[in-house]
């Protein structure tokens, strides 16, 4: 084992001088010395010597930059990262002196380079297979643990969450060659694809809190007003998340006893987490719920995740053109940060997830849960099924292969389960549509129009707020509403009203009272699909144009205004009735069958969050011997209780 360390040592040496000398030809800021010799021969040998005092202050220093890199903050993460990099490169010319510089930046370049060529260069070194990458992760992880997982007799669950991709989306996208991976584990037969259906509330924080904790009971929307507290409560938010956790204390949840939670808005329980929102307030990066460090180990990481960075941001930028210019409808705004926050949900936040999963399986962890959040952030912005969507779609493909690939060499015996958390839906926005926000219609209703541009909570897509949150920056959403006497809230294609000065549920008579003609008003608006509001009966109500419903007896009056919304839309709007914290009025966007269409209270082309199409049908791909329930799967709860027996009576691979 020694002669074989010797050995790749002398080739990465070798390889670094080599690069050094190229340097030396191309680079006007970085010139070697000729030793011996004033031909150009004489480069080599102090080529040699940097390079190894360089490859030996990386290895020794490195962890040192790392920790104290830690107290910068994420958002400043890949400066320093360079910084590191280049300070290492000025000691190891200060120790052996055979090289100038013309500057810093000459300095921190040759180093990044260096840094790269000899990190890949290890990973080809060990990799027995054709994916180079994915084996430089595996040694590197294998490096850090002390000693090799033992063989387990129980097979570890690895269960990796492809945010917001529907059930029908992804068996087009089989179909067509979009996932080739994914494709092959159900062709193959070694894997089952079925869908299941969300909740009322089909959005990543009521999936995932019923998935990893058991429960998402209350949690009426992405967002909701808290009349107790004059809050609004949102899950980008890391107060907000652990709180939520908090209050399911008395559950099991999901990851509990030697699991990790990756990328997720909550911990399932697991004590090992990276990129958690509910961990990330106050957290430093290499604590809490961020975790980057164990990625950033590393600095060739660091370059090649701020190289695809940059490559996705040029890339959006290019896209939105293209899109704008060929007149694709429907279509909302693609500027401002958006190319950035697009950038960190499918380079940084996947990068460093996988990076994170793959590490996992090698230390042989029991259960794994993972969100890889890319697909659902450019859904938002770009539609469902558009050329720019399906290309994140294959990228995540090709990390699921590589971790599939992980998965079956590891020591441990592992089954791979893919899921989503809910579907997308398309349609062009409320606001396009008929000119106003949501907002804005219900303050005109209430005859309070000059406050009606007062900027919308909920007008953009999560991934926004969850790059802010993994970078310390707070939600903007959860906070006083100090005076305003009506909270409008949206979450996707639902809204939600709340009336601050009535601190109790207000009734259908209470609102008609209050604001006379605002339900009527909603109702008979074509964007507006029902409203769900209670009455002082005591039993609560949908209303449509046409007709109402009654939601204890299910008797309808005049035509059924949950028609067009599926068998089982009464059973999930009675759930949400039932919430303590369900608004004074719920309304749902209305739902075109014809065109498959919503028209989304956000600024979103592809969104989800309510009853209407596609948004509320998800997958469940998971190895064909673990069984599942008979009959449709209803709830993110049912998903928790499946995942749950599988990992307390699994079945061998």
């Amino acid at each position: 084992m020694v002669w074989r360390l010797g050995i790749e040592y002398t080739v990465l040496a070798a390889i670094s001088a080599a690069m050094l000398v190229i340097a030396d030809l191309f680079m006007p800021g970085f010139r070697l010395d000729r030793i011996g010799t004033t031909s150009f021969v004489g480069v080599v040998p102090s080529a040699v010597v940097l390079a190894i005092v360089f490859g030996a202050l990386n290895a020794l220093l490195w962890p040192l930059f790392l920790r104290a890199m830690m107290w910068v903050g994420p958002a400043l993460l890949f400066v320093s990262v360079f910084v590191a990099s280049g300070l290492l490169m000025l000691l190891s010319v200060t120790l052996a002196p055979v090289a100038d510089f013309d500057g810093p930046m000459d300095t921190t370049i040759l180093a990044l380079i260096l840094s790269a060529t000899t990190s890949v260069v290890s990973g080809a070194i060990a990799a027995r297979r054709d994916n180079t990458y994915r084996m430089m992760v595996v040694r590197r992880h294998r490096r850090s643990t002390s000693g090799s997982p033992s063989p387990a007799e129980a097979p570890g669950l690895v269960c990796i969450q492809i945010d917001g991709l529907g059930h029908d989306v992804l068996r087009r996208a089989m179909s067509s060659g979009e996932v080739p991976t994914i494709a092959s584990l159900v062709s193959s037969g070694t894997h089952s694809l079925v869908a299941w259906h969300t909740d009322w509330s089909s959005q990543t924080g009521a999936s995932q809190l019923g998935i990893l904790h058991g429960s998402n009971h209350d949690v009426p929307a992405f967002r909701w007003y808290d009349k107790s507290s004059r809050t609004i409560a949102v899950f980008s938010d890391p107060a907000c998340n652990a709180e939520r956790e908090r209050e399911r204390g008395d559950l099991t949840g999901l990851l509990a006893d030697d699991g990790a939670s990756r990328g997720n808005l909550f911990t399932g329980g697991a004590q090992d987490n990276v990129l958690v929102v509910s961990r990330m307030k106050g957290a430093r990066m290499g604590g809490g719920g961020t975790g980057y460090s164990g990625y950033f180990i590393d600095p060739a990481n660091a370059v090649r995740t701020f190289v695809r960075l940059v490559a996705e941001v040029i890339r959006e930028i290019r896209q939105n053109l293209i899109s704008r210019r060929r007149g694709i409808v429907p279509r909302v705004p693609r500027g401002g940060i958006y190319p950035l926050v697009r950038a960190f949900t499918t380079v940084v936040e996947t990068d460093v997830v996988v990076a994170a999963v793959i590490g996992d399986m090698v230390r042989g962890r029991s259960i794994v849960y993972a969100d890889l959040v890319g697909y659902d952030e450019v859904s938002h912005h770009s539609g469902v099924e558009r050329p720019e969507t399906l290309a994140v779609l294959r990228k995540l493909d090709a990390e699921i292969a590589m971790i599939h690939a992980v998965a079956q060499s590891s020591e441990r015996a592992y089954h791979l389960v893919l899921l989503s958390d809910h579907g997308q839906s398309q349609g062009t926005t409320f606001t396009t549509r008929y000119g106003e926000t949501l907002q804005s219609l219900v303050l005109r209703g209430c005859a309070l129009a000059e406050a009606s541009d007062r900027p919308m909570h909920g007008g953009g897509a999560e991934g926004a707020a969850y790059a802010a949150a993994s970078v310390g920056i707070g939600s903007a959403d959860s906070a006083e509403s100090g005076v305003d006497k009506v909270v409008v809230l949206a979450s996707g294609n639902v809204g939600l009203v709340s009336f601050a000065d009535n601190p109790e549920r207000a009734t259908r008579e209470w609102i008609e009272a209050a604001y006379p003609g605002l339900i009527a008003m909603l109702i008979c608006h074509p964007g507006i699909g029902f409203v769900l509001v209670a009455t002082e009966s005591g039993e609560s109500e949908v209303l449509g144009e046409h007709g109402s419903m009654s939601l204890e007896t299910g008797s309808i009056v005049g035509e059924d205004p949950l028609a067009v919304f599926g068998h089982g839309a009464l059973d999930l709007i009675r759930r949400t009735d039932s919430f303590g914290n369900v608004p004074d009025m719920m309304i749902n966007g209305t739902y075109w069958p014809d065109t498959d269409e919503v028209a989304a209270f956000e600024e979103q082309v592809g969104s989800h969050g309510g009853l209407g199409g596609q948004q509320t049908r998800p997958f469940l791909l998971h190895p064909a011997p673990l069984p599942t329930p008979p009959g449709p799967i209803h709830g993110a709860e049912a998903i928790h209780r499946i995942l749950m027996h599988w990992r307390t009576s699994p079945v061998g691979p």
